[in-house]
């Protein structure tokens, strides 16, 4: 039963490692591997060289950073919602509804975003009404709420899709730690404080270093697609810095040497907090 999945692991995740050679080489199609000229680390020189990388690599870690914070609080405050709600109808049509953003693609979300933050677009039409501002400004058009709008825009479509493995976990939990603690007089609240989200604690954690660990691969097509030219210095991620100044120039060997430094960030990150996990006594991967 195992045998297909090992099939596909070994075909699209392990076999495509043989190309990373590339990066150690000048790579040109026309030469294939054995006749393009050997280059050792000169790619990994001019990318740390290169000031682009930098500033890529500071935006890619703070969306990252800042998806993974209130991604995982926003997904476990709608778990714990939820799980507070008694009437099983509204509970499961919430849970529904909540789910249906996950599914929609990134070229309608971000046309959504952009058209609801336009200057005539909904939300500077309520907070002109609400006299919050005295004209409205063009939301898109400003650097420094680039990384606040793309993070809202991934809350909103994740938070549901990410509230099910929690809300798995709860159900789980023994039922009489509530009637015991609600013969002790513990209140709602006190129950979610005390029992319920101690009790997922080892989810929390194996989901938060598995999360860790894709912190520098957040993709982008969110920063393509609700990027522009006034934001493009605070939308460039090392995913679009690897197609546009990699692939798009044709330089194979330089995108395939940013993507093995991605790929030695991502495995160094779930090692250090993997092992801060153990060390604390708390869920962990390995």
């Amino acid at each position: 039963m195992v045998l297909p999945f090992v099939i596909w692991l070994l075909v699209f995740a392990y076999f495509p490692l043989v190309g990373w050679v590339i990066a150690f080489q000048d790579y040109l199609p026309q030469n294939g591997f054995f006749g393009s000229e050997w280059v050792g680390m000169k790619h990994f020189i001019d990318l740390f060289n290169e000031p682009l990388f930098y500033r890529a690599l500071k935006n890619t870690l703070g969306m990252g950073s800042l998806g993974l914070i209130f991604g995982t609080l926003s997904s476990i405050s709608f778990a714990l919602i939820l799980n507070e709600i008694r009437f099983t109808r509204f509970k499961k049509l919430t849970q529904t509804i909540s789910y249906l953003p996950h599914f929609v693609s990134w070229v309608v979300v971000a046309n959504i975003v952009i058209q609801s933050l336009a200057p005539s677009g909904i939300i500077n039409t309520i907070l002109v009404n609400l006299n919050i501002l005295e004209q409205p400004i063009n939301f898109m058009a400003q650097p420094n709420y680039f990384w606040g709008i793309v993070t809202i825009s991934d809350v909103w479509k994740e938070t549901g899709w990410g509230a099910i493995i929690y809300l798995a976990a709860m159900t789980s939990i023994d039922q009489e730690m509530y009637e015991a603690a609600r013969v002790d007089g513990a209140n709602r609240w006190q129950q979610m404080w005390n029992i319920t989200l101690p009790s997922i604690r080892p989810i929390i954690i194996v989901l938060l270093i598995m999360s860790i660990g894709n912190l520098i691969n957040i993709g982008f097509e969110k920063q393509l697609l609700l990027g522009n030219n006034i934001v493009a210095d605070e939308a460039l991620v090392i995913e679009k810095y690897a197609l546009d100044y990699g692939i798009g120039m044709f330089r194979y060997s330089f995108g395939t040497a940013i993507g093995i430094f991605k790929s030695v960030v991502s495995i160094t990150l779930i090692f250090i907090f993997n092992s801060i996990a153990k060390r604390t006594g708390e869920g962990q991967l390995m």
